[in-house]
């Protein structure tokens, strides 16, 4: 069952998305921005949190998931070195996600022979 409720909760941020894309002037680049920063906004007012628990990485992988992540991060680093720990929090969350997908960006580049679109 969990997996169910992650590709719901998981394809309906998609939808949601593809749905922006499709019905208004915004492109991915602003999509993308959007997504993070609604994750931030929602995991600050208490609303991500309870979608993570339902969806689990139905919620997180997506891009508000990033946010969630920042927006967890700071606060806890708020709480443990106040005003600079705020700053420094959201930085040490996201480090893990940001190297991997830089790491495996590279290795993927190294490995696959990429070809130009005609």
């Amino acid at each position: 069952m969990e997996y169910i409720r992650a590709f719901v909760v998981g394809g309906v941020i998609c939808i949601i998305g593809q749905l922006l894309i499709d019905g208004t002037k915004l492109t991915s680049a602003h999509v993308l921005v959007l997504f993070v920063t609604l994750g931030v906004v929602l995991t600050a007012i208490g609303v991500y949190e309870p979608i993570v628990k339902y969806g689990g990485a139905g919620a997180t992988v997506p891009l508000p998931g990033f946010g969630y992540a920042l927006a967890k991060g700071a606060i806890k680093g708020a709480k443990e070195g106040g005003i600079l720990g705020a700053f420094t929090g959201g930085v040490e969350s996201g480090a893990g996600g940001v190297a991997a997908a830089v790491v495996f960006g590279y290795l993927m580049a190294v490995i696959f022979n990429p070809k130009t679109k005609n």
